[in-house]
């Protein structure tokens, strides 16, 4: 990356886009509070806590900014919208850089003047990015939410954001396609299957639905969510804080956010 879009930050061989002086430090030496966790498992409702927890909270640009500015661009030369396609590109990135977001994170320089000392990251994925994070960034605090995948292709059903954009054939019949999707019998049961199926008659286009499961079972294949947070159940409370979004309400998830953050981030 020879110079940085993101405001603020730029890789450490990159001309300086603002004034370098002793505001500037790598994100790797901050204490950040890092969110953890696949797309639909809650990060925006635990995000939103910590900005209550510290209303003068800096949020740093998020996964996708990063990514489109140090792993996508370089490789493409130019921006990506197909969520396969950009998963393909990260997958090249993280052959030479084995701790993935966590790696270009953390060698960002940042002007704390902007971000100030203590900013918050939305996040990380994965056993891979999780392990580098904690061993190479020990001012680092995590932040990681569950749901099971069946609800997550619910919840992206329901958000309507653009950037869940997915090539997708073979929606005709529904149910042999969420079938036939790589990686589908591992991830789903049969029951399961039926249940997405079914989820034509709330309202849902079969191309949406195949759409976001597509994503779903892409992610699971890069990002293994079990193996991160087992990764980060090896870290001493005051690091990390495990929250299933599912058995919790969007107030607990709050409130238990806040709780940990001590009333900061």
């Amino acid at each position: 990356m020879s110079s940085s879009p993101l405001p603020g930050l730029r890789a450490a061989d990159s001309p300086p886009t603002f004034l370098p002086g002793p505001a500037e430090r790598p994100l790797g030496d901050l204490p950040l509070t890092v969110l953890v966790g696949v797309t639909g498992v809650g990060k925006s409702t635990a995000l939103a806590a910590l900005r209550e927890a510290d209303p003068a909270l800096k949020v740093l640009p998020d996964r996708r900014e990063v990514t489109d500015a140090v792993m996508i661009l370089p490789l493409s030369g130019g921006p990506v919208s197909d969520r396969e396609e950009r998963f393909r590109l990260t997958a090249l990135y993280r052959q030479t850089h084995p701790g993935g977001m966590a790696q270009a994170l953390g060698s960002l320089l940042a002007d704390t003047g902007h971000w100030g000392e203590q900013p918050v990251f939305d996040g990380l994925r994965g056993e891979d990015e999780v392990r580098y994070a904690a061993a190479h960034f020990p001012r680092w605090r995590f932040v990681a939410l569950g749901a099971p995948d069946a609800v997550r292709v619910r919840r992206l059903l329901g958000r309507g954001d653009h950037f869940d954009q997915i090539r997708t054939e073979g929606a005709e019949d529904l149910r042999a396609a969420l079938e036939g999707l790589k990686g589908s019998a591992e991830v789903f049961t049969a029951a399961e299957l039926d249940d997405l199926a079914a989820l034509v008659k709330e309202g849902h286009r079969p191309e949406d639905i195949l759409a976001k499961t597509k994503i779903v079972l892409s992610e699971r294949r890069n990002y293994d969510p079990a193996a991160a947070e087992a990764a980060l159940r090896t870290l001493p409370p005051e690091r990390a804080l495990m929250l299933d979004t599912v058995q919790l309400s969007p107030e607990q998830v709050g409130a238990a956010v806040r709780a940990w953050a001590g009333g900061k981030a």
